[in-house]
């Protein structure tokens, strides 16, 4: 299996682009839009683009960021932009096509990645050829492009794109298909469902796909692909894209375990939301607020608070699914645009949030920041946890970025904490411990969630004849002979070399 290996050295960086910074640049005058500082709204546009975030690379370069994973960019009429209308052209309001070209270009210079979202389950209603189907019904040459009911086709009964009160309710007696007269993604109207079934509709897609990594992309996120419910699909996107460079990376949304499309003829990898629920569960204790956690609703049955030997066994499940290749380019993240923020799930416990950073700094596979967790930024389930960056400094919880930082300089620093194996060494009393090895170099990282100060005995494998240097937080150390006692400070991490 060939994972590309430039993904391990990554840290990513989630861009929601409406949120993340605006460019004088970009036209604004005349445009009805939301005054950054306000909350966001389901439909309100805040105004940032693309040309913004070019301005503020050397932001993240500061920060120690080298990949960024944007949600989607081409036109749409919706603020996230999962309602994609025009799959070649990036949206006007984000700078058009010449706006992603000076991204990639100055990104590219800086040597920070840029992976797009692809959003091929689904267009939307002012995508062409559905929008085209409405208008000729059966006569239309795109009618096989999605699932249409026939009634609506030969005139029978009326189309019911935009719904009426009566025709909601009726979708959610009987679905769009019958209700409406097409079949959206989970019922949505916005959001017509392709029939990826029609030879032309998977060659639109594969074609799309091609030409934004021949434009300079460097991967695909994939949305919700598990609902392209094909192996032939993604084996056929995969080998096309990957003819065009050999080094992209393509990394599906799928919530759970992945193995189907993680063995080597489809995705590299996938958004590991199972690590994510593992960190909720365990490093938020008390803290953990469960209600507005299970309001990302993949996160049912997965996420309850949990000790450190269960989230120890969780961890070695997750490890265990996927070969090493797999595992180390999995995108590790904390939360997303789908999620309650972390910090708001932990119940605004810096702490929690600063034990999770430690983990996903540490552990395998690429880490992914989403925009503003780094400064504090809090939010419960969408619109708030998509609210807009703020750049007015004073507004930054510094020793927060400031801690991002180190951790990031950190993993850089450690070919261990990228490339090294992974070694489970302690699970109990709030505390787990684990190892990173690779060459003669070894990094223990211990992480207590404890409400009080931790004292551990580790065995002969977690020592060495040289020197212990801390290369993270605050610990006590003692040494005999092959073994190692630390003591660690209540709801903290400490990194070692040992």
């Amino acid at each position: 299996m060939h994972t590309p290996k430039w993904v391990t050295d990554s840290i990513f960086y989630q861009i929601f682009p409406d949120r993340f910074a605006k460019s004088e640049r970009v036209p604004k005058q005349g445009l009805n839009l939301e005054a950054w500082d306000t909350p966001p709204t389901t439909h309100g546009f805040k105004g940032g683009d693309l040309r913004g975030v070019t301005e503020h690379l050397d932001y993240l370069k500061d920060l120690g960021i080298n990949a960024i994973y944007f949600t989607p960019v081409f036109a749409s009429a919706s603020n996230h932009r999962y309602h994609t209308y025009d799959y070649y052209n990036v949206d006007p309001l984000l700078g058009g096509n010449d706006a992603l070209r000076e991204l990639l270009d100055k990104a590219h210079k800086k040597n920070i990645r840029v992976v797009l979202d692809g959003v091929f389950n689904h267009a939307s209603r002012g995508f062409w050829q559905f929008h085209h189907t409405l208008e000729n019904g059966a006569a239309s040459p795109y009618v096989d492009w999605f699932h249409f009911d026939p009634d609506r086709l030969y005139g029978k009964k009326h189309w019911g794109a935009y719904p009426s009160p009566h025709e909601q309710h009726l979708i959610q007696q009987e679905g769009s298909f019958k209700a409406i007269g097409y079949q959206g993604w989970w019922n949505l109207p916005a959001l017509p469902k392709f029939n990826t079934n029609t030879p032309a509709v998977r060659e639109f897609i594969f074609g799309v796909a091609e030409h934004w990594v021949k434009f300079g992309i460097d991967g695909w996120r994939l949305d919700v692909p598990g609902e392209i419910d094909d192996d032939s699909f993604w084996r056929e996107f995969r080998r096309r894209v990957r003819a065009i460079n050999p080094e992209a990376y393509i990394v599906g949304e799928i919530w759970h375990d992945a193995r189907r499309w993680l063995q080597g003829d489809q995705f590299d990898a996938s958004m590991n939301y199972l690590i994510t629920a593992a960190c909720l569960s365990f490093f938020t204790g008390k803290h953990l607020d469960l209600h507005e956690t299970l309001k990302a609703g993949g996160y049912q049955n997965i996420v309850q608070p949990i000790d450190a030997n269960e989230f120890a066994n969780r961890i070695d499940s997750i490890l265990g699914m996927y070969k090493p290749d797999v595992t180390r380019v999995q995108l590790n993240l904390l939360d997303s645009h789908d999620t309650p923020r972390f910090l708001t799930c932990a119940g605004h416990d810096l702490n929690s949030l600063k034990l999770a950073l430690t983990f996903l700094l540490t552990y395998p596979g690429a880490p992914c920041i989403f925009y503003g967790d780094e400064i504090g930024l809090s939010g419960r389930h969408d619109p708030e946890c998509r609210r807009s960056f703020p750049w007015d400094e004073s507004k930054w919880n510094h020793n927060l970025r400031d801690f991002v930082k180190g951790l990031i300089k950190l993993r850089k620093s450690h070919k261990a904490l990228r490339w090294g194996k992974f070694e489970r060494l302690y699970a109990n009393d709030g505390v787990y411990i684990f190892k990173r090895t690779r060459a003669e170099e070894a990094i223990l990282v211990a992480l207590n969630a404890a409400e009080a100060a931790r004292k551990v005995d580790l065995t002969a494998s977690a020592s060495s004849q040289g020197k212990t240097r801390v290369l993270l937080g605050e610990v006590g150390i003692e040494k005999e002979n092959k073994s190692i006692r630390v003591t660690i400070p209540p709801r903290s991490g400490v990194v070692l070399k040992i």
